[in-house]
């Protein structure tokens, strides 16, 4: 059993009750894909060629890399986030900002290219994010950001690809 799953059931039984209380304390932002947007689907080997081992995890296993452990963390060029998975552009340059939390993290995203869920992974219900082409795991949206929006949008280095323009 994977730890994320064994960790997830550990704690399920006794706090079903008081997620729907603790739900309302996090950011829960309304996305819609872009119109015209296809999905892309693939079977589970067709994704395991086209990513890393790694990739595959965070992706399509919604894994978590270690803090400080991308590279992109401390990019600073000119260009744009692109989903490791599909190549659909989620984030540009202007929108990151250093949150010190060792994730590349962005204030906002390229609208209608990101769908939001709710995850009760770590007990506490978190709002996850993922891209709306291909349905890969990206992160997770705080309610800790700075101005204009408010809000984190903690990506996992590895699920994206960064294009310098």
């Amino acid at each position: 059993m994977k730890r994320r799953n064994f960790l997830g059931l550990l704690g399920v039984g006794g706090l079903v009750g008081l997620m729907p209380s603790m739900a309302s304390a996090r950011p829960k932002p309304e996305l819609s894909a872009a119109p015209g947007l296809e999905k892309l689907e693939l079977s589970e080997a067709e994704w395991r060629e086209r990513l890393t081992p790694e990739q595959f995890e965070i992706l399509r296993e919604a894994g978590t890399e270690r803090a400080f452990s991308s590279p992109l963390d401390q990019e600073t060029r000119d260009g744009e986030y692109r989903c490791a998975g599909c190549d659909l552009r989620l984030f540009e340059s202007a929108m990151k900002y250093d949150s010190g939390t060792g994730w590349p993290s962005f204030f906002t995203h390229v609208e209608g290219h990101l769908l939001t869920s709710v995850d009760y992974f770590l007990i506490f219900p978190r709002t996850e994010y993922h891209c709306a082409r291909c349905g890969g795991h990206q992160g997770h949206v705080f309610d800790d950001g700075p101005e204009p929006t408010g809000l984190r949008w903690c990506n996992n280095g590895l699920a994206l690809t960064f294009v310098p323009t």
